[in-house]
């Protein structure tokens, strides 16, 4: 059985956020790779590098915080949702992509060109497997 990556990036930053962590370890992969450039680049995380450790490489992502969260169990900034998972694989043409909080949020899509947000797939025309929203 085959494990999900996607899966393990969401869950992984997801607890790290509720913890108030301010580093991530992920397993590097092309996909994970992918999604923390998209993230990165959205500004849900502050910066990224690779780490090799024992023949395995890692991505290390720093998180973005709130400076004045007072309690720990706070409304998280973060907001992370697999939707396409291995039992159900959910696809969307690129008129019918959902807009997270009327554009506010961001819907991450594997398409025939790649991993991309679900902006960039509207400006190219083209559909995919709707992999997360963040927002």
């Amino acid at each position: 059985m085959g494990r999900d990556t996607v899966a393990d990036i969401i869950t992984s930053i997801r607890n790290a956020d509720m913890d108030r962590k301010r580093v991530v370890r992920i397993a590097s992969t092309n996909i994970t790779e992918n999604i923390v450039k998209i993230f990165l680049r959205e500004g849900f995380i502050e910066n990224m590098r690779k780490q090799q450790e024992s023949k395995k490489d890692f991505l290390v992502s720093t998180l973005r915080h709130r400076r004045n969260r007072k309690r720990p169990y706070s409304r998280n900034i973060l907001n992370l949702k697999r939707i396409s998972r291995p039992g159900l694989r959910i696809y969307s043409n690129y008129q019918r992509i959902p807009r997270i909080l009327g554009g506010m949020g961001v819907v991450i899509l594997s398409t025939s060109r790649g991993i991309m947000t679900d902006r960039e797939a509207r400006l190219e025309g083209i559909g995919g497997e709707i992999l997360c929203y963040i927002w």
